[in-house]
């Protein structure tokens, strides 16, 4: 192989990880609206219970690294609205939850509803200010239903 066709194949190989490298990153902390609005039971999650308003529902591992600050982020939002509800649960020695919950990353977020319905899903650090209007509809449509 000519050392010009293999700079140009590891080129190649640099450019095509850069862009999907770029696209994982666009997706980190966005909301989804898209997903199963399954009912979660608390018990499954080792939990007595959810919130009366909503629940943020983090999971997460021991190794990792963003998990903490995320953790104290969403504890802080729940204490600063009432009915809200933070559980965190650690995936590392409980595979089976993270494959019925398809987390293939951590952290990842939950936001159920009242009922314990999965209404948002965010893979990775999500974002307060959005975090917080999602919770804001959440309230809001469960005073105007």
């Amino acid at each position: 192989m000519e050392p010009v066709s293999a700079l140009l194949g590891i080129a190649a190989l640099v450019a095509v990880t850069v862009v999907i490298g770029i696209l994982l990153r666009a997706r980190q902390g966005r909301l989804r609206r898209d997903v199963n609005h399954e009912i979660v039971e608390p018990a499954r999650l080792g939990a007595d219970r959810l919130g009366d308003a909503a629940t943020l529902l983090q999971f997460s591992t021991e190794m990792c690294s963003r998990c903490p600050a995320v953790h104290r982020t969403l504890a802080e939002i729940a204490q600063s609205r009432p009915g809200v509800r933070h559980l965190d649960v650690d995936l590392t020695h409980r595979p089976d939850i993270a494959r019925h919950f398809n987390v293939l990353q951590t952290p990842t977020t939950l936001v159920l509803d009242r009922n314990g319905a999965v209404q948002t899903r965010f893979g990775g650090v999500p974002n307060r200010h959005v975090l917080e209007l999602e919770l804001q509809r959440l309230t809001t449509e469960r005073t105007h239903a």
